[in-house]
């Protein structure tokens, strides 16, 4: 009974506070730190103490998932060299730093256990950033950085600290480590890869949404704990786990399917991600008594901090610097690949007796690559995309996740927790209440909202022609058994060439094949109505999945039409 009525009453706070939190301008992660200290420290309350392995095994998979399988790979495939670059490099080079300048600093910290503190607060948490900078205008390929950013660090982040962890309890070798680290990489993608595409293989195959929500909530603990079983990175098995489930989604699942795995996994991820924080606030009391009378104070933290923040920032920024100037000659690169494609494909055109699918498949793959060069000419990073970049290097959930589950027998880990604690706080007010105004600062116009209209108005055409040729070519063709299918009226092939326009009018992702209406008599004019309209949705999918796949929209432009198309395939098919 009593954990029944803490349960609700959490879930009533964590609502609570996201609503308030709205309406006066405040992050909800604060007020929820806020909350949790108070209730932390009531008399009634005893000291909150959490064990790592449930932070380890019970947050962090799912919240990565949550993100991964949301993220579209064609934006991650584009930005492929500064998300590496970001989430690999930047973090290994600022856990160094900082676990150097720490240990020069307060040399009674042994240099892993600096280094495991680094590991802790290298990563960024995008969420903040990318909804302010969405809100506020910041350039699609920005977001796009930064959500994969917050993907891959967590991963590396992760190894790292398992390594400083190993030297900590001194079995420690640089060759060992690295080889450890390659191995815990390679291993993850490859155990990642292959349980995305067996979960896929099964959720394809359920009819019931019902029995598909269940396997979905339990997909990213069995690319987790394979992965950990064998010494690899299991925050890195989700990932791919979900970056390959979000991508085949669109052609293997129904829309019912997505539509119910987006909303489960957004409230899931609501209730996680603001969940660490209250918990962060409630166990508060507990680590602060355990820091207690040691060297290391409960008053020399917020110091400590403040440092390794400042540091994080001036290291983010020097970093940026060089990695931007080295994408400079990106355009190059892709106009070689271009143009190399397109006289592979112009080779083929003029051959006799092509295969078509081949032919087909090489004409895409020009497409493709002309739309990379276009979106890389369009959206060449420059100065104050590098600003904004650098300045959107908040800590959150991830920080506090990782920080807590250090073991409890590593020298100062109480200190290591809230150290985390406190930067992630400063760099949540820092940069969540100043980024507003650097965006609009560095962008004043705002929004490129006209021209997101005209490529939303573009893809749209598109896709009602695609489905408009398909509708003709059917009608153009015998049915083959004039009693079952007898040729639809002129009412009917209009009503449906009106549904899929109606369908894309409000734009709002992709979509799975629909199959054939059976039917055991003549084929009523509501049945006909049904089949062709299933027909042309069909076409409209295909056509969206190939605009996917070239690459000429951008994504939020494809995610909207694809929203479209579910919403209107789940009107065509009722829930079940």
């Amino acid at each position: 009974m009593e954990i029944g009525l803490l349960a609700v009453a959490a879930v009533v706070v964590l609502v609570g506070a996201s609503i308030l939190g709205g309406r006066i301008g405040i992050a909800a992660p604060l007020l929820l730190v806020v909350i949790g200290i108070g209730i932390g420290y009531l008399p009634m309350v005893p000291p909150v103490r959490v064990d790592p392995e449930i932070i380890l095994l019970g947050v962090l998979p799912p919240l990565l998932y949550s993100a991964a399988v949301n993220t579209p790979l064609v934006d991650f495939r584009r930005n492929i060299r500064p998300i590496a670059g970001l989430s690999v490099v930047l973090v290994l080079i600022s856990a160094i730093i900082i676990g150097w300048l720490l240990h020069l600093a307060v040399p009674s910290i042994p240099f892993p256990v600096a280094v495991a503190l680094g590991a802790v607060v290298s990563p960024t948490d995008a969420v903040a950033a990318t909804s302010i900078g969405k809100r506020l205008g910041m350039p699609e390929r920005l977001v796009s950085i930064l959500e994969g950013e917050s993907l891959v660090n967590d991963a590396t982040s992760l190894v790292l600290l398992k390594t400083a962890l190993a030297a900590i309890a001194g079995s420690f070798a640089f060759w060992n480590a690295a080889g450890t680290f390659v191995f815990s990489v390679a291993a993850a993608i490859v155990i990642g890869y292959l349980v995305g595409v067996l979960t896929v293989w099964v959720r394809s195959h359920l009819v019931s949404p019902v029995y598909d929500t269940v396997v979905s909530f339990v997909v990213p603990f069995v690319a987790f704990i394979p992965a950990e079983e064998i010494g690899a990175s299991g925050v890195l098995a989700v990932v791919v786990t979900g970056l390959y489930t979000g991508h085949h989604s669109a052609k293997r699942f129904s829309a019912t399917a997505r539509m119910n795995e987006r909303l489960n996994w957004r409230t899931l991820q609501f209730v996680i991600e603001n969940g660490v924080f209250l918990l962060m606030g409630l166990e508060l009391h507990y680590l602060v008594d355990e820091v207690g009378g040691d060297e290391l104070r409960f008053e020399h933290l917020p110091l400590i901090a403040l440092g390794v923040v400042a540091v994080l920032i001036l290291v983010r920024a020097l970093f940026l610097v060089p990695m931007l100037l080295s994408m400079r000659g990106a355009v190059g690169r892709y106009e070689a690949r271009s143009e190399g494609m397109s006289r592979i494909a112009e080779r083929l055109r003029g051959k006799k007796n092509v295969d078509p699918e081949k032919a087909h498949r090489f004409r895409m793959l020009e497409q493709r690559n002309q739309a990379d060069l276009d979106h890389e000419r369009d959206q060449q990073l420059g100065w104050r995309d590098g600003a904004v970049l650098s300045w959107s290097g908040m800590r959150g959930v991830v920080t506090l996740a990782a920080a807590q589950s250090i073991p409890t027998e590593v020298p100062f880990r109480p200190q290591l927790v809230l150290v985390a604690f406190f930067v992630a706080v400063i760099t949540l007010l820092l940069h969540g209440l100043t980024l507003p105004s650097v965006i609009k600062r560095l962008w004043p116009d705002g929004p490129g909202s006209q021209h997101d209209r005209k490529e939303l108005a573009s893809l749209s055409q598109d896709l009602i022609e695609a489905g408009n040729a398909a509708l003709d070519d059917l009608l153009q063709q015998p049915s083959g058994d004039e009693e079952l299918f007898p040729t639809p009226s002129e009412q009917v092939v209009e009503r449906v060439r009106a549904s899929s326009r109606n369908a894309l009018a409000p734009l709002a992702v992709a979509l799975p094949a629909t199959g054939a209406i059976e039917t055991l008599e003549q084929e009523t004019p509501a049945q006909a109505y049904l089949r062709l309209a299933r027909l042309v949705l069909d076409a409209q999918r295909d056509a969206l999945l190939e605009e996917r796949a070239i690459g000429r929209y951008s994504s939020s432009a494809l995610r909207a039409a694809g929203l479209a198309l579910d919403a209107h395939e789940t009107r065509l098919a009722p829930l079940q």
